[in-house]
């Protein structure tokens, strides 16, 4: 089974990537940190129910990676906008048996105190243009969304867009059963619909 655990705003650089959230949401978002493996830095913003949402770039002062980054941020460009997102699952390698080379292998990563294992596939490149889940599991007792303060934010629905919407969600379908996530056919993006101190809000 996945679950869902976070969305991620990418940018061309961590700054943009934060302000479009701010912007969106109203809310000022946490300091994060760096990821060594692939050369990104984050800020993040906890949410309800356990979730949480990362700002996140490549990181200029970190040395490049020896393999392409994960989200496809090598080729990022344009304004920042919700990018990917992310599940969890308890068992990483039942899970990637079910879903298939487009979500990437194991890559073992830290920082700090956290350790998880994430698929990333070789080119950096998740199928159905960045529309597919990326899928992690934690091999730790922490979680990012325990050591961040509440925000008062929650998440009410995540629409996944994309022409083949309805292959990717009988793909995902005998693993997530989550009813805040929707597919619709369009244009590949992603919109996430969420509840603020201010009302509800539209990131994209």
């Amino acid at each position: 089974m996945l679950e869902l655990d976070h969305l991620a705003v990418a940018g061309e650089t961590l700054e943009e990537a934060a302000a479009a959230v701010e912007a969106a949401l109203g809310v000022a978002m946490q300091a994060g940190g760096r990821h060594a493996r692939f050369g990104t830095h984050n800020r993040l913003l906890g949410l309800a129910d356990g979730l949480y949402l990362e700002a996140i770039a490549i990181d200029p002062e970190a040395p490049a990676p020896d393999r392409p980054r994960w989200f496809d941020l090598d080729r990022f460009s344009g304004p920042a906008r919700l990018h990917n997102w992310i599940c969890r699952a308890r068992d990483l390698d039942a899970a990637l048996a079910r879903l298939g080379p487009g979500a990437g292998a194991p890559v073992a990563l830290e920082r700090g105190a956290l350790r998880w294992r994430m698929a990333v596939p070789a080119d950096g490149r998740l199928a159905h243009d960045e529309c597919h889940p990326a899928v992690m599991q934690w091999d730790c007792a922490a979680h990012p969304a325990d050591m961040l303060p509440a925000s008062g934010c929650a998440l009410h629905r995540l629409v996944v867009v994309h022409p083949e919407a309805h292959a990717l969600r009988e793909l995902l379908a005998p693993l997530l059963t989550d009813p805040r996530v929707a597919f619709e056919a369009g244009a590949p993006a992603l919109m996430a619909e969420i509840d603020t101190p201010h009302g509800r809000r539209a990131l994209r």
